[in-house]
């Protein structure tokens, strides 16, 4: 069997212990996981240690026992983040739990238009893992940053992905709703806000819909309440030529640049994912 998954310590399972991967790709099967056999793969990766050579002893033990929980948690479709503990975002990997929401590769295009100009204050509003603001910092090493969440357990998370990714001597953190204990202003305002509409809930896929933080999903209402706030907000503490880069829904572009331009923004550009789907609005306050 050749490798399958190429990430640090890692046992190639052997011949004998082949049925143990067939058993647990057909229960992922059975219970609807896309790509089963890779999710099988990558949790035994996770699971059995690359130079752990007693197989006998190894398949009768606790690394057994654990990747048959996994496989279970699984099944029962917890996120695989949750179970490894960590999603790879941008350039880094950072920690992920059930307090925050899962990073997902259509916002690294929020990465990249925020990094078209210079900046050296940024204000992530809604911060999460902290993935968006991390990555900026360190990509741009001159620069601070202040990250805000509503949920104290979030910042707690983010603040342990700055503290191993080397950017928490440049970052400061407040458990804030939106601007409300927020002072001061910035070169760079970044949210990625809740923008699933209440009614779209139920249409999720059991992996975000059971285990991420709902607060992090909807506003409970049209998906555009957030924008309403921050935009409403943003003028207050951007700086000449400050910028508002916010991430959205596919189908959000229009609404929320018709936001932005009621809201006195100029150089408003909708900007879309490697899939082709818009993805981010892009702002800048006009200097008269």
């Amino acid at each position: 069997m050749t490798s399958f998954f190429a990430e640090g310590r890692f046992c190639e399972p052997d011949a004998g212990q082949a049925d143990v991967i067939e058993n647990a790709v057909q229960d992922l099967k059975n219970e609807g996981v896309d790509d089963p056999l890779g999710n099988a793969r990558r949790l035994w990766a996770h699971v059995f240690p690359k130079d752990y050579v007693d197989h006998g002893e190894m398949m009768d033990g606790v690394f057994a026992r654990r990747y048959q929980d996994l496989i279970e948690q699984r099944a029962a479709r917890t996120p695989m983040s949750h179970l490894l503990g960590y999603r790879d975002f941008y350039k880094h990997r950072f920690v992920v739990t059930a307090d925050v929401l899962d990073p997902r590769p259509d916002t690294e295009t929020l990465i990249e238009q925020a990094l078209c100009a210079p900046f050296e204050t940024v204000l992530d509003l809604g911060t999460g893992s902290g993935c968006i603001l991390i990555s900026l910092l360190d990509e741009r090493r001159q620069a601070v940053g202040t990250g805000v969440d509503l949920s104290a357990k979030a910042i707690a998370v983010a603040d342990q992905n700055a503290k191993r990714i080397g950017v928490s001597d440049r970052v400061s953190w407040a458990v804030s709703d939106w601007f409300s204990d927020i002072s001061g202003d910035f070169d760079l305002i970044v949210s990625n806000p809740p923008y699933i509409a209440k009614s779209e809930m139920d249409g999720l896929g059991p992996e975000v819909h059971n285990h991420e933080p709902r607060a992090a999903l909807t506003d409970e209402a049209d998906g555009l309440s957030c924008y309403r706030v921050i935009i409403a907000g943003a003028m207050a503490h951007l700086r000449p030529l400050g910028r508002l880069i916010v991430e959205i829904g596919p189908t959000q572009g229009a609404a929320v640049a018709e936001l932005m331009e009621h809201a006195g923004f100029a150089q408003i550009a909708v900007h879309q994912d490697i899939d082709g789907r818009d993805r981010v609005v892009a702002a800048q306050i006009e200097v008269n």
